[in-house]
This record gives C-alpha cells, sequence and structure tokens, in this order.
C-alpha cells in the first residue's frame, strides 16, 4: 500500500493551508462549471423533471449511509487503522450496498405511488448505478484524505464533475430531458471511484476482524446516524413538497438550493474536509485546538458572507435573465437560503469540531432535534407555498445556531459569547450591506441595460460588504490570506491595500 496513514505530514499547518488551497481551486472549477453546466439544463430541461430527478435523489444518500456506517470517517480520525482494519471496512460496506441497492431497486413502485409520481421509479432505478461506485471508493478516498493528499481529491473531483458535466449537456440538448440529470449524477461518481482507486494503489485482503468490526460500528453508527437524520429530513421535505406543491415546485426549491450550495462550496466548502483532519490532530492540545477553531470559524464567515449577500441582492434581477423567466419562483426560496447559509455557517465547522475529537453522539443529538424541528417548520408552512417554506428555514436557521454556540462552548470550555464572536463580526456588514443592495437595486434597476445594471448592482454589494468586514473584522481577511501557501510578495499587495496588520514572514 502506497498510502502511508501512519506518517505524520511535516508542518501540519503548511499541509493544511495546502489542502484548503487544492481544494478551493477544485471547488472554484468544479462549481463555476457546474453553474455553467446547470444555465444549460434549466433551458432545456423542465422545473417538473428537475423535481422528479430532486426527489428521487434524495434516496440514494440514503442508501449510501447506511451502507457505509461511518466507517470511511472512523478511518480519518483513527490513530491505528491497519489493513485488516481497511479490509473490514471495505467488505462490509460492498456487502451492504449490494444488499440495499437491491432492495431500493424491488422497493421503488412503492416510492413512486408515495411521491405520486410515476416517472420517479425508472429514474430512481438508474440512480441506483451510482451508489456502487460511491460504495467501492470509501476507503480509498479515506486512505487519500488520512494522508492529507488533498491535492490528488481535488484533482480526481475536478475530472469526474467536468466529465459528468459534459455528459449531462451533450444529452440535453440532444433532447433527453430528465436523463441529462441522471447522466450526470452517475458518470461523476464512476469516474470519482476509478480514479481514487488508481491513485491509492490499494487493495483490500480477504481477512475480516469481528473485533475491528465492533469497534468501527460503535463510532461509525453514531457518525451515520447524524448523516442519515439530516437525509432522512430531506427526503420528508422532498415527499412533503412533491405531494403538496407537485414536482414542479420541488424543482423551483432545487434550483434555488443549487444556487446558494454553488456558492457556500466555492467560498467554504473546501474548509471542511481539512479542518476535520486538524481538529483530530490538535484535540490534546486544547489552547492550539480553540484556536485553529476560531481562526477556521472567522475566515468561513468572512469568505462566505460577501457571496451570500450577493445572491440574495440580486436574486430578483438575476435568476430570471440566468435561467430563464420559467424560473422566477426560485427567486424567494434563493434569497432565504443565501441568509440563512450566512446564519448557519457555523454548522460546517461546528461538524468537523465533533467528528475530529470524536464526538458524533453530541452532534447527533443536535442534529436529531434541528432537523425535526426544520422538517415540522416545512409541513406547517408549506400550505402557504414555497415562500413560507423559505421563510422557515431563517427561523431554525437562528434556532440552530444559538444551540450550538452552547454545545461548542461547553466542548472547548469557552463561553458561548466567544464563541458567537466570529458571526457577530460577520452579521453587522451582511445586515448593512442587504440594506444597502436594496436601496441600489431600486437605482440600477432603471439602467437601460439588464446586465449592466446587475453587474453595476453586484459590485456595489460585495465591494460595500468587504470594506465593512474590513473595518469592524480585518483580522478575518488577514487570516483569509494567511491560509494561503503563497509566497509573501502575492499576499503583500493585497494587505497594504487593506491596511490589514502584516501577515507572519510578510
Amino acid at each position: 500500500m502506497s498510502v502511508d496513514e501512519k506518517a505524520e505530514p511535516v508542518g501540519l499547518g503548511r499541509a493544511a493551508a495546502s489542502g484548503v488551497l487544492w481544494l478551493a481551486v477544485q471547488k472554484w472549477l468544479v462549481r463555476l462549471s457546474a453553474f455553467a453546466t446547470l444555465i444549460v439544463l434549466t433551458h432545456h430541461v423542465s422545473p417538473r423533471d428537475f423535481g422528479v430527478v430532486a426527489a428521487a435523489s434524495t434516496f440514494i444518500p440514503i442508501i449510501y449511509l447506511l451502507s457505509d456506517v461511518g466507517f470511511s470517517t472512523y478511518l480519518l480520525q483513527s490513530e491505528d487503522s491497519d489493513r485488516r482494519s481497511l479490509s473490514t471496512a471495505f467488505w462490509t460496506t460492498v456487502v451492504a450496498g449490494a444488499c440495499l441497492s437491491g432492495a431500493l431497486w424491488v422497493g421503488s413502485p412503492l416510492v413512486g405511488a408515495a411521491f405520486r409520481s410515476e416517472a420517479l421509479v425508472g429514474v430512481l432505478r438508474v440512480l441506483i448505478l451510482s451508489v456502487v461506485p460511491t460504495v467501492l471508493a470509501g476507503v480509498p478516498l479515506a486512505l487519500l484524505r488520512r494522508a492529507l493528499r488533498f491535492r490528488a481529491v481535488a484533482v480526481q473531483s475536478l475530472v469526474a464533475a467536468i466529465s459528468g458535466q459534459v455528459v449531462a449537456i451533450g444529452v440535453a440538448v440532444s433532447g433527453g430531458g430528465v436523463w441529462a440529470l441522471v447522466s450526470q449524477v452517475v458518470v461523476t461518481q464512476w469516474v470519482i471511484a476509478v480514479l481514487a482507486w488508481w491513485s491509492v494503489r490499494w487493495l483490500p485482503g480477504l481477512a475480516f476482524s469481528p473485533r475491528k468490526f465492533r469497534q468501527m460500528a460503535a463510532f461509525g453508527v453514531r457518525v451515520s446516524s447524524v448523516d442519515f437524520v439530516g437525509t432522512g429530513r430531506l427526503w420528508a421535505e422532498s415527499l412533503v413538497v412533491t405531494v403538496v406543491l407537485g414536482p414542479a415546485a420541488m424543482g423551483q426549491l432545487n434550483v434555488g438550493q443549487r444556487v446558494v450550495q454553488v456558492a457556500q462550496d466555492l467560498a467554504a466548502g473546501s474548509l471542511v474536509p481539512v479542518s476535520t483532519v486538524v481538529f483530530a490532530k490538535v484535540r490534546e492540545v486544547p489552547e492550539r485546538l480553540a484556536e485553529s477553531y476560531l481562526k477556521a470559524l472567522g475566515v468561513a464567515y468572512g469568505v462566505v458572507s460577501p457571496l451570500m449577500v450577493l445572491i440574495a441582492v440580486t436574486a430578483p434581477q438575476s435568476i430570471p435573465l440566468v435561467f430563464g423567466s420559467q424560473w422566477t419562483a426560485s427567486v424567494v426560496p434563493a434569497q432565504a437560503l443565501s441568509v440563512a447559509a450566512v446564519i448557519t455557517l457555523g454548522a460546517m465547522v461546528d461538524h468537523g469540531l465533533f467528528y475530529g475529537l470524536g464526538r458524533p453522539g453530541t452532534w447527533l443529538a443536535y442534529a436529531v432535534v434541528i432537523d425535526a424541528l426544520t422538517l415540522t417548520t416545512t409541513v406547517v408552512a408549506v400550505r402557504w407555498g414555497l415562500p413560507a417554506v423559505a421563510f422557515g428555514f431563517l427561523v431554525v436557521a437562528t434556532v440552530a445556531t444559538v444551540a450550538r454556540w452552547v454545545l461548542v462552548g461547553r466542548l472547548l470550555g469557552m463561553r458561548p459569547a466567544r464563541v458567537a464572536r466570529p458571526f457577530v463580526t460577520a452579521l453587522v456588514p451582511t445586515a448593512v450591506t442587504l440594506a444597502v443592495g436594496a436601496l441600489v437595486s431600486t437605482w440600477t434597476s432603471r439602467v437601460p441595460s439588464v446586465w449592466l445594471g446587475l453587474a453595476l448592482l453586484g459590485a456595489v454589494t460585495v465591494l460595500v460588504n468587504v470594506l465593512l468586514l474590513r473595518l469592524v473584522g480585518g483580522r478575518v481577511l488577514r487570516d483569509a490570506l494567511g491560509l494561503l501557501p503563497v509566497p509573501a510578495r502575492v499576499t503583500r499587495p493585497v494587505v497594504r491595500l487593506l491596511r490589514l496588520q502584516p501577515l507572519d514572514g510578510s
């Protein structure tokens, strides 16, 4: 096996920074190309087809989570993962994946009946083909991440994503409709699996250890339970929205979610997988752990809020202009979800913190309560349409954030006010920018060129947010620059322009 999972990387901070950079580059390229692909697909695939695939797609993660049983996460944080452990994890997930996929194939007509959609049956059965490579790649990807080989992971994800997008566009332009979305998922997962196995050069043995299985299962069941609760909530929400408002409404909500997810992944998605590994390696030093956590949280808030505010301000003009008038109903969900993303951003880092410290049980309890509250809110609000559902997300996001401040404070031995400080730092620029953006939009709407008016509105929104963030939280911008493993001469002009305190070594 070429991946030495016991080897400690030289310079954890530099390795983490390099990981963030590579994953950030991958996220940017993938999400930008995905956004371009989404524009093409929304002009060739109907909202109803988007809704059908979105509903069917909620079942696939459930099958994978039940197959993986949290074993891949265990391998990430475990200090002793020998060949017997890896083989045990691999064969367990493969057997479970095969059985569950077969059960879903047989039960797909029942799923279609529950969602009142015959088209969902065929879509779901084809999407099962994406479960096989996902299960097969679980252990190889865990080995790559454990060794901090984020460059390899990033390149593989990029190649896979672009391959899936190219296939999807080809199918959509050829009139394939719903199968354009399905083929994108299947092709992407198969390419990731093939490249992961090629990179790790690892082969499972035939040995199976009951003792290792019990040890991994004790940890993994709690981990998979957290993800299963969240995925189950998404499935239930899709069922409620599809049955009450119809597949087209589900498609409108899905596009709004995709727009926000693209921006969120562009800004902070690369921090999460890296932070989990880093938190696990520094957990024995409380001071360093607290410092690493607050730094990651501050940077995440600082870099995400400008993009989320941009979506909230420009959505009424940008979504119909870019995707077409048939997607106007996605505007309000996109606005509400973008604001909710700023409020709940800390959950991405907190998730990595609890897992990195081997405390998935606490996160499970939190997830059960918040997801139950979210589902209940959706069930109550759906009768008033998508805008009410979106507003419900905002209410739950606020409650969840306050709860996490208390939980993290207890875990790290800090006062909740200290945990909340990075959020408060980003809140003031966000709120002020939203107000400024609303005022500016009334002026830019009078500009003869729609594209020019949208560009001006976007530029003013981002500029105001960054300047306000510099005013109330210059350290956040400094830390963001400090994460980049590049020569000082590259970051020094930006530091001087924003008049930040000098970075170390610059």
